[in-house]
């Protein structure tokens, strides 16, 4: 079993910064590739970003790409989201997930284990 807890959103302007964390609980973080969701209330849960397990390859939607940096730090059981030059339309509840069938299933939205969540605004 593995719990998700994710930190670090809050309110900001827009062309801002935030970096989000998940932390996780339990010895075995190493093994999991991890995701970065978001959800928006009345839209469908996207996909943000992902890393492998050793952090060696990471994967981008295509409204992130170039603005967001997911990285990991298996020693600390933590996954980051760097997010830079914020847009209104980042605002959203941002989601972290783990997986253990490979770092390609997070892209269609599966996942093992899913955190609560933390919102993200992005204000003009």
């Amino acid at each position: 079993q593995v719990q998700l807890v994710e930190s670090g959103g809050g309110l900001v302007q827009a062309g801002g910064s935030l970096r989000l964390s998940c932390t996780a609980s339990g010895r075995t973080f190493s093994r999991y590739a991890m995701g970065w969701f978001r959800q928006a209330p009345g839209k469908e849960r996207e996909f943000v970003a992902s890393i492998t397990w050793s952090g060696g390859s990471t994967y981008y939607a295509d409204s992130v790409k170039g603005r967001f940096t997911i990285s990991r730090v298996n020693a600390r059981n933590t996954v980051y989201l760097q997010m830079n030059a914020l847009r209104l339309e980042d605002t959203s509840g941002y989601y972290c997930a783990a997986t253990a069938r490979g770092v390609g299933t997070l892209a269609s939205l599966e996942a093992d284990y899913w955190g609560q969540g933390t919102q993200v605004t992005v204000s003009s």
